[in-house]
This record gives structure tokens, sequence and C-alpha cells, in this order.
């Protein structure tokens, strides 16, 4: 029997690097044919050169619901689409007594707000049997201080995940929660002690090391090939909740 995934469409908004990229790939190789989405047309240009004839892209604006309707528009009918877009930075970040509440609400802009113009636009487009898989984050399990509204935005798109699931069946919805993954946020830290802060971050795990992109990448291909998984937050972390 052959993969379910071999000839189906699958759209990876956020598919330019990192974890959406890295999903991209591994959906090529199971033969399905892919659409990136990204918000600078370079990177989508890039990507689309770097997977191959199996592969296709269009800029999108996320945070602009009329451009995300555009986008899904010009795909039509496919069968799967993963949102990975979005990053935890900005804002909101930091004690609660100095954050900047009215600019704060920015950082929902991408990752909340976005999977939600992803998910409407993108349910009359998916075929019978597709499905739709959005991005959070362990920080949603594992606040740290400073960190109250990255956790709220990390839970709520646990939540929105359960109530889409119920709003937009039979059409399945599901949610990947990744923990420390090696992706260009990281190359923030100065290459020379890089790996050492990741054995420091990670010593307490039951797999102690970061995982891989294309790791992380197996979650979602699962969950679109898991035709009676709906609902679910499926967790990619090393074991970081039993450290």
């Amino acid at each position: 029997m052959g993969d379910v995934l071999r000839g189906r469409t699958v759209v990876v908004i956020g598919g330019t690097s990192g974890i959406g990229l890295a999903v991209a790939r591994a959906a090529i190789e199971a033969g399905a044919r892919v659409v990136v989405g990204s918000s600078q047309a370079a990177n989508v240009e890039a990507a689309v050169a770097g997977l191959g004839a199996a592969a296709s892209g269009h800029a999108v604006d996320v945070g602009d619901e009329a451009a995300v309707a555009a986008f899904f528009a010009s795909v039509g009918p496919f069968d799967h689409l993963a949102f990975t877009a979005g990053d935890w930075g900005g804002a909101g970040r930091g004690p609660l007594k100095s954050v900047d509440l009215a600019g704060a609400g920015a950082m929902f802009k991408v990752r909340f707000w976005g999977a939600i113009y992803a998910s409407k636009h993108a349910r009359a487009a998916i075929v019978p049997g597709g499905s739709i898989t959005l991005t959070t984050g362990m920080i949603a399990h594992r606040p740290t201080k400073g960190s109250a509204l990255p956790t709220a935005m990390a839970g709520a798109i646990e939540h929105l995940t359960q109530g889409l699931a119920v709003e937009l069946a039979p059409v399945r919805v599901n949610c990947v929660c990744p923990g420390l993954i090696r992706t260009e946020v990281w190359n923030s830290i100065p290459a020379e002690g890089r790996e050492e802060r990741f054995t420091q971050m990670t010593k307490r795990q039951l797999i102690p090391r970061i995982g891989e992109a294309q790791e992380a990448a197996q979650a979602y291909l699962y969950l679109m090939r898991g035709g009676y998984t709906t609902g679910q937050v499926l967790q990619v972390d090393g074991g970081t909740g039993f450290g």
C-alpha cells in the first residue's frame, strides 16, 4: 500500500524556513505536492527552488485577512494545511508590570490571528478527508517568569484547535507542540557557545539533546495521515515534561 500522502496537495504556511520547511520537504518525500506560503516573496522563491518541481508558493501576509483569502483562492482545492508561521518574540515578553500592553497584542497577529484567518479561508478549499495542523509551543505547559502573555497565546492556540475541530468537522484539526528544536531562531546565540547552551537547556529531558526540524516535521505528517485523529495536541519535546 502506498503512502496516503502520495499525490495529495499540502499547503505549508511558514514553509520557507525551520520546521515549516522541514514539513514541506517531508511531504514531498512522501509523494505530495506542496504549496508554501510566507511573508517574503524572496524567501518563497528560494524555498521553492530548493524543494524542486513538486513545490510552488506564494507570498502572503497572514496578519491580513484579505491577503489570506486571496492566497487560498489562488491555491484552489487541496488536502492538508500545516500552519507554522510566527515567532515568540515581541513586546509581550518581560515582567507584567513593565510590559507595553498596548503593543503586546501584536504578538498575537501572526501565530494566533493568522491561524484563525488561515483556518477560516482554507476550510472551503480542503477536500474530503483533509486536515489542518496548527503550531503552539511548550511554553503553554512550562511557563517561565516574564512569559505570561506568550504562555497565554500558546494556550489559546491549543484551545482554538479543540474549538475548530468541532466547528470545522469533518475536516480534522490538530496541533503540534514542539519543544526545543534546532532552527534559525537560535542563530541569535553566538555560534561558539550555542551547542553548550543547548546541552544545558536539555540536560533534564528524557532525551537529553535538541530536536531536529525533520523530527518535528514527522508529527505534522502523522496528523495529516491519521484519519481518525482530531482535536489533539501532539507534543514533540524530548520528554521535557518529565524533567
